[in-house]
C-alpha cells in the first residue's frame, strides 16, 4: 500500500487501508465484480465522532486539498484530492469523501466504502450496475442494495447511486465521478 505518507492524524486510517483493501476486494469478488476493469472513482470513510472527523479533516488536508465542503443530507461532507494517491485492489484513488457523522452508529471507524463510475444514461444506471453482480453474490446473507439519488446543492447532473453492502462495507455505482458532480455546480 502506498499510505506512508500518512500523517500521525490518519495513523488509524494507514493501518486500516490494508483490511479494507482485503475485505473490499473479496466482497467485490463474492459479488462477481472484477474491480480492476472498473473506475474506482473515490474510497470514503465513516466515524461516529465529531472529534474524528475534525482530525481526519485535518490530516487529509496535510496531504491534500479540499475541494469541496458542503451539507449533504443534512451532514457536511469533505472531498479531497490526495497529493499521492491511495492504492486500493490495485488502483490508484486519488479522492477521499470524508462525511461527518449522521444518525447511524458504525460497527467500524475507518474506511467504509468505494464508489464506482459506469459511465452512461442516468435513466439506466442501476440496470446496467445489476447486470455486473452476480445472482449468487446477491444471495449472500447480509447483502442489501439501496437505490437513491444523493444531491448537493447547486449540482446540475442527476446523481443515481446503486448500493450494494453487506452491512459493513458499501460498493456504490454512479454514472458521473464525483469530481464531475461538483464541476456541475460552478
Amino acid at each position: 500500500m502506498q499510505n506512508d505518507h500518512f500523517g500521525a492524524q490518519l495513523s488509524d486510517l494507514s493501518e486500516d487501508l490494508i483490511r479494507f483493501d482485503s475485505v473490499i476486494s473479496a466482497f467485490a469478488t463474492s459479488l462477481g465484480l472484477a474491480l480492476h476493469q472498473l473506475e474506482i472513482d473515490h474510497i470514503s470513510v465513516r466515524c461516529n465522532q465529531n472529534t474524528t472527523a475534525e482530525r481526519w479533516k485535518q490530516g487529509f488536508s496535510a496531504i491534500g486539498n479540499c475541494f469541496s465542503e458542503k451539507t449533504i443530507n443534512g451532514r457536511p461532507i469533505c472531498l479531497f484530492r490526495l497529493a499521492t494517491p491511495i492504492t486500493l485492489a490495485g488502483q490508484s484513488i486519488s479522492v477521499v469523501e470524508l462525511p461527518w457523522p449522521g444518525t447511524t452508529l458504525y460497527r467500524h471507524e475507518g474506511w467504509e466504502h468505494i464508489e464506482i463510475v459506469l459511465r452512461g444514461d442516468v435513466e439506466t444506471l442501476n440496470q446496467r450496475a445489476m447486470d455486473l453482480l452476480s445472482d449468487t453474490g446477491l444471495l449472500l446473507p447480509k447483502v442489501a442494495i439501496k437505490c437513491s439519488s444523493p444531491q448537493g446543492e447547486g449540482e446540475r447532473l442527476p446523481n443515481p447511486t446503486l448500493a450494494v453492502t453487506n452491512g459493513v462495507i458499501t460498493i456504490k455505482f454512479h454514472p458521473w465521478s464525483i469530481e464531475e458532480i461538483v464541476a456541475s455546480e460552478r
